[in-house]
């Protein structure tokens, strides 16, 4: 991005109901809006909440005061000790294919690594091709099975990489 004034940041409560709209928008535009994934998740709508667990954090990127997305890691239940699980990964359409999503990542790989975490698994869809060929770029590799217990069964694939 070559705007200077994109800010990376720790969420806040006010970002709610930006992030549900990016979230869900980004799933209906690639036809990923289905049943067993974060579009159906009610914590969609509560990201600040949910981000308040213990050895979770998720940041935003802002510009120009506009809300343009965002990344984090939770522990998900049933994962491995050590090991957190990338979540909720998601740009609007005009903040894409911009290098933002890989600042995001690296912000939450880096913290994720500072709170003792050695991995990040994540889980998702053949619909989001280009978040895919991301993930493999930036060092993911594919599982042949879900880790833990996401609740989100929606989703068929997943990847995994040591930080």
């Amino acid at each position: 991005m070559v705007n200077h004034t994109l800010i990376i940041r720790a969420i806040k409560p006010n970002d709610n109901p930006y992030l549900a709209k990016i979230i869900r928008s980004a799933l209906e535009e690639f036809g990923a809006n289905k049943p067993g994934t974060v579009y159906f998740d009610p914590t969609t709508d509560a990201l600040f909440e949910l981000f308040q667990t213990p050895g979770s954090a998720y940041f935003v990127a802002e510009e120009a005061g506009e809300l343009l997305g965002g990344a984090g890691f939770f522990p998900t239940n049933g994962l491995p000790d050590g090991i957190a699980e990338l979540v909720k990964m998601y740009l609007r359409p005009e903040a894409r294919g911009l290098g933002l999503a890989k600042l995001l990542i690296n912000k939450t790989e880096e913290m994720a690594k500072k709170m003792g975490y050695a991995g990040l698994y994540l889980e998702s869809m053949p619909e989001l091709a280009n978040a895919l060929t991301m993930y493999e770029k930036m060092g993911y590799h594919y599982l042949e099975g879900p880790m833990g217990n996401s609740g989100h069964s929606g989703c068929g694939l997943w990847m995994f990489k040591n930080i």
